[in-house]
């Protein structure tokens, strides 16, 4: 009888694990639901022109918009739509989205719980559960100086890279544009034979930019100054390697970022003869905006300002640091520094997007929804 019990028992133990492995791999069809589809054009300066024109879309995003890129990709087709409609798009438009719109594809593909999850812890725990042999391994993996972050992102780096360039892509042959497809942290990313490569080594934050066609147009661009949380994770790319991308419009300088708080920056996008600055960019918290700027702790303090926290709020930092006072530094004519706003979880976003040339700029209204910031060449 005693046998028998331990018997039951562990048939009872493997049949449960059998049960736990067999609904950690099931992904169900929960259908697609679209968040918050407003948007509306805040800023519209200069006159239509064939020298095209330089778009900014600051979307509204929570953590449902990237159940998968199918999702993200309706939301954002919405925005450009009614940038068509407004008559802003045409064969020399150079659309820009800000700065991680790509990391957080990092959550395609997961299951309901995990989009509903009250706050980013409750969120990981789905997600550990989701992957109960996967996500272990990763992290034995992992150097321990690394956060789990590094894990996930190693992890999930093969399909992100995929779902970056179907999604941007795709949206750029859709609507006939340049797009700067904002960044995505992946390891060790390259451009091969117009292909986004992923390989062993340091995670980078990198934009991507793409044509008309679909194809990726020139290498990606890495970041080089990192924000205090990114070091913890991310490497930094050397400033030799900013470069200028050919496009309908001009030449193409991007900035990610903490980037275009630094004077090297743009003087080394100065030299490289641009004519376009796209400025994809990322704050944390809720109406961080008007709060106290929180500096970047621990790197190289910009040179050319002396800002001082608490003494500044965060937008008149990123007006000071960045466009417009220093878009006449990089040579060029005009700028698009572009925010996301929303709700990832618990984790607010926010910041206003601005539209800078030699003659005036302008900031995104407050009001919800998404914004699009327009300038005329």
């Amino acid at each position: 009888m005693h046998k028998l019990t331990k018997y039951a028992l562990l048939l009872l133990i493997i049949g449960g694990a059998g049960v736990y492995l067999y609904w950690a791999k099931q992904r169900p069809d929960v259908g697609i639901f679209l968040t918050d589809l407003r948007s509306q054009l805040s800023v519209n300066q200069g006159q239509p022109s064939e020298r095209g024109n330089l778009l900014g879309i600051q979307p509204l995003l929570y953590a449902s918009d990237y159940q998968s890129r199918e999702t993200l990709h309706l939301k954002l087709a919405a925005y450009l739509q009614k940038a068509r409609d407004k008559g802003l798009l045409n064969s020399k438009t150079v659309a820009v989205l800000p700065e991680h719109i790509g990391t957080w594809l990092v959550a395609s593909g997961e299951k309901p719980e995990f989009y509903q999850s009250d706050s980013l812890v409750e969120a990981i725990g789905w997600l550990t559960a989701s992957h109960p042999l996967a996500i272990p391994k990763a992290l034995m993996e992992t150097p321990s100086d690394k956060e789990f972050s590094d894990a996930l992102f190693r992890l999930k780096a093969k399909q992100m890279a995929k779902d970056y360039q179907q999604l941007f892509g795709e949206l750029a042959k859709e609507f006939s544009i340049t797009l700067v497809a904002g960044s995505i942290v992946l390891p060790e990313p390259r451009v091969e034979s117009g292909q986004l490569k992923i390989d062993d080594g340091p995670l980078y934050n990198i934009s991507v930019v793409f044509g008309a066609d679909g194809s990726i147009i020139g290498p990606a661009q890495r970041k080089v100054h990192l924000s205090s949380r990114e070091r913890r994770f991310i490497a930094a790319a050397p400033l030799e390697q900013l470069h200028a991308i050919d496009t309908p419009a001009g030449k193409l300088g991007v900035l990610i970022g903490t980037d275009s708080w630094y004077p090297d920056s743009y003087a080394a996008l100065a030299k490289l003869d641009i004519k376009l600055l796209a400025i994809p960019a990322f704050i944390k918290g809720k109406n961080q905006w008007e709060k106290p700027w929180r500096g970047n702790k621990g790197a190289q303090e910009p040179a050319f300002i002396a800002l001082k926290e608490a003494q500044s709020t965060e937008a008149n930092a990123w007006q000071q640091l960045a466009i417009p006072n220093q878009l006449k530094a990089s040579g060029a004519e005009a700028g698009a520094l572009v925010f996301s706003r929303g709700q990832l979880w618990r984790m607010s976003i926010d910041g206003r997007s601005i539209a800078s040339d030699s003659r005036e700029h302008a900031l995104a209204g407050d009001a919800l929804g998404a914004h699009l910031i327009n300038i005329w060449l």
